[in-house]
């Protein structure tokens, strides 16, 4: 994570001391990047023999959990998003200072195609173990990760209007972290609601992944049970999935915090160059302090409902 954040702030510094001298184009391979880690994403998903056994029975709870989790996170920042759209009115400022608009209509659809086509077409290959090298062993999908960090960071680095802009952003958005955090907890609420046989703290522990499949899913498995441990890592890792693939269409209907929350915990490494797409790269730094509370926070609220 370390290595990941300070690649990003050394691209950063690398963009501003150039901006003075060129503006460098890093759209196109920012996205062929997001692509190449997509498809890493899928072969890894159906590589995964937990993931695959756990496709037949725990899926659909699974599928459930992210869905109901994601919307709340999506429905927290949305209130929140009119919130800061309503004060900025009434201090007579009717448009976002930023110069990144988020991806529109027609363009939004088609960007979310290509990302499914990619993350498809990784799962196949992972499926039939098309690939020559193993993605998770050979550290591939993280080698890639940095150098889309290091070009985010030249990309953000190098944008002359990034001051003026973040100086815009309102204060209002510190609370992010929390509007995700109760939005999340209440999407759990709901699908306990909906599933039969789960208690509300086994939906809660899920939930309080936040995307961060991997820790997450370590402890519920050691205090629930592999079968809800294997719920909780197909929830998060379809949590991080649906930000990827809706994240254009969230910031185009919900706000431009939307993506953010939907993101969870990933919005300071694998989801921030979608969201920088999406929410324009003034609100980086929204999702960097974002990520990296609501990061902070699983552990302690995983092992919280854990206990009961």
């Amino acid at each position: 994570m370390l290595t990941v954040i300070s690649l990003m702030l050394g691209g950063m510094l690398a963009g501003f001391l150039l901006r003075k001298r060129r503006r460098i184009p890093m759209q196109r391979l920012i996205t062929s990047l997001v692509w190449l880690l997509l498809f890493l994403l899928g072969v890894e998903a159906g590589s995964n023999s937990d993931v695959v056994r756990g496709l037949h029975t725990l899926g659909a709870e699974a599928l459930l959990m992210a869905v109901c989790t994601t919307g709340g996170s999506v429905a927290a920042a949305r209130l929140l998003w009119d919130i800061t759209r309503r004060r900025r009115r009434k201090d007579g400022s009717q448009h976002l200072p930023e110069a990144d608009a988020p991806a529109q209509g027609e363009h939004a659809l088609r960007g979310s195609l290509v990302i499914i086509a990619f993350f498809v077409a990784g799962t196949v290959c992972g499926l039939l173990h098309l690939l020559p090298f193993d993605v998770a062993e050979s550290r591939v999908s993280f080698y890639a990760l940095c150098v889309l960090m290091a070009c985010v960071g030249i990309s953000v680095g190098n944008n002359p209007t990034l001051a003026a802009s973040c100086r815009g952003l309102s204060p209002w958005y510190a609370l992010l972290p929390a509007a995700t955090i109760v939005g999340t907890m209440a999407g759990s609420l709901l699908a306990f609601l909906l599933l039969p046989g789960r208690s509300a703290a086994d939906c809660l522990a899920v939930g309080s992944g936040f995307g961060y499949y991997s820790l997450s899913s370590i402890f519920i498995t050691e205090y629930k049970g592999a079968a809800l441990g294997t719920v909780a890592l197909l929830a998060n890792i379809l949590r991080e999935i649906i930000t990827l693939l809706a994240a254009p269409l969230l910031a185009r209907w919900c706000g431009r915090l939307a993506p953010i929350a939907a993101g969870g915990a990933t919005t300071m490494d694998t989801t921030l160059p979608v969201i920088a797409q999406t929410s324009g790269q003034a609100f980086v730094v929204v999702s960097i302090f974002h990520g990296f509370v609501v990061d902070f926070s699983v552990p302690f609220l995983v092992t919280l409902f854990c206990s009961f």
